[in-house]
């Protein structure tokens, strides 16, 4: 996949780590958030433990969040992009639903969109990410932030699921996103309860639209911390294992705070030969 910013994504090897840095003070797993010239320090640190891409996020949307100002938004992410890529190449993504912030972010460097929203928030985000030639991530939710988890349920959630993002790919591919830079995310925990998570892990093929890349999001979520009663702070073993599944169920990308440890996994998978 080539980026907008002349770097490219490879998928035809092993799959790929994306590296979380917070840039707020509201993330569920705290010892994720940080702010201006920390966040760009956790971000280098990422990146020489071994991740492929960098996500930088102003506003938390766990469960339960509030929506934050756009001013806010871009004042917590913008100078952060700007100061990574003075000193970085890595591909830059920016886990944002306003247009204005992802289009400062994309002037600033950024060269993915991670919308939680598949484009479908902001009425200028989708032409926006189509003129400027950014690559997008397309997420499935079910509900706000704030009451995705009051009640979620599903009939089918792998075919509900798997029928939206075929939907939200056709829709970027007609608003003019070139095809060749849409990665689709399931959106795990996004209006999920504990065996719709699993669900969608374990049936992950199920998932593939039109062979695009797929990206998991599951790095120390509350359905690990169900499984294996612990919080966010001691879900990393939980978070390992469930990365594993999904890299052996074909996952391209994993998003996650623990970037070294997760490219250790991806390298140890790749060396048994287990991973599809």
């Amino acid at each position: 996949m080539s980026l907008p910013g002349g770097s490219g994504l490879d998928f035809s090897g092993p799959c790929l780590v994306m590296a979380i840095i917070n840039c707020n003070d509201d993330s569920f797993y705290a010892p994720s958030r940080a702010m201006d010239e920390r966040a760009v320090e956790n971000a280098l640190r990422a990146e020489e433990a071994g991740a492929a891409i960098i996500d930088f996020g102003g506003e938390s949307t766990r469960p339960g969040s509030a929506y934050i100002g756009e001013e806010e938004e871009l004042r917590r992410v913008i100078p952060v992009v700007k100061t990574f890529r003075k000193q970085s190449r890595l591909p830059v993504s920016v886990d944002t639903r306003k247009a204005a912030v992802a289009r400062a972010a994309l002037d600033a460097g950024a060269d993915i969109i991670n919308d939680i929203s598949a484009l479908e928030d902001d009425p200028l985000m989708l032409p926006l990410c189509a003129e400027r030639g950014a690559a997008v991530v397309l997420m499935h939710k079910k509900g706000q932030p704030p009451d995705m988890q009051a009640s979620p349920w599903y009939v089918d959630v792998v075919g509900e699921v798997a029928g939206y993002l075929e939907r939200a790919a056709r829709r970027a591919l007609e608003g003019g996103v070139r095809g060749d830079r849409i990665i689709l995310d399931p959106g795990i925990g996004f209006g999920k309860r504990k065996d719709d998570n699993l669900a969608l892990i374990n049936r992950l093929a199920e998932i593939r639209v039109n062979d695009y890349p797929i990206l998991m999001a599951l790095s120390r979520k509350t359905f690990i911390g169900e499984i294996t009663g612990k919080d966010a702070e001691g879900r990393l073993a939980g978070t390992l294992a469930a990365n594993a599944a999904a890299i052996m169920r074909g996952a391209d990308i994993i998003r996650v705070h623990d970037a070294g440890e997760h490219a250790d996994l991806v390298k140890a998978l790749y060396a048994i030969g287990v991973s599809l």
